[in-house]
């Protein structure tokens, strides 16, 4: 699925493609996030949600993955976080990208800060929902794939102190943009609106969650 153009949705400086990762750098961060497309979603699809997390000095690393299917690739981070070593670094991922970010973190607590799912659910594990790492789910009401019964039902694979947050007449296909999904719900926002949710979301909780192992200041 292709990144599209949308009402109120403006790409200010497209970045290309370099070594496998599209990567928007914020000049002055210390946290980074890296963020797993949903299956057959191009990369591009989050061009729009790197672009507005990197204006608030976090840098964004979206990477090309076998197949569009991050399932495939569920290591692809090692690349990154040992390249860029001198930042925090978090992982998310949307629909199955979620899954295999869920995956990456079950089996690398120790190099990652943190977790976001975007319309997705861990799967079952040995170690991430026995972990105190900090866990943020973002879902859609209308979500017709990664549906609120799916989200409660698979919440048990996460930790304890999970963060559960629904955007209501949120759907599956906005939380990227790349159109419509079979098997989706018609969403009662447009894109632009639930993007700039999820960009609020993720900006307060990146802001203010305590890493795993640190204590509070």
């Amino acid at each position: 699925m292709e990144a599209i153009d949308a009402s109120q949705i403006e790409i200010e400086d497209a970045v290309q493609a370099k070594d496998g990762w599209y990567i928007y750098r914020a000049a002055n961060a210390d946290k980074g996030l890296i963020l797993y497309p949903g299956a057959k979603v191009e990369p591009e699809a989050y061009a729009y949600l790197a672009q507005e997390l990197s204006k608030q000095n976090i840098t964004v690393a979206i990477p090309s993955v076998r197949l569009n299917l991050a399932i495939l690739d569920v290591s692809k981070a090692d690349e990154i976080i040992e390249k860029e070593d001198s930042l925090e670094w978090y992982i998310s991922g949307h629909s199955m990208g979620g899954a295999a970010a869920a995956m990456y973190a079950d089996q690398h607590l120790d190099s990652i800060n943190g977790l976001i799912l975007l319309g997705a659910y861990a799967a079952s594990n040995d170690h991430l929902k026995e972990s105190n790492l900090p866990v943020l789910s973002i879902s859609g009401s209308e979500d017709g794939l990664s549906t609120p019964e799916k989200i409660d039902e698979n919440s048990s694979n996460l930790p304890e102190k999970t963060e559960f947050i629904e955007i209501p007449g949120g759907n599956h296909a906005y939380f990227g943009v790349y159109g419509s999904q079979s098997g989706d719900n018609e969403a009662q926002l447009t894109v632009s609106e639930q993007q700039e949710i999820i960009i609020e979301l993720m900006v307060h909780w990146l802001q203010n969650t305590v890493p795993s192992g640190q204590s509070p200041s």
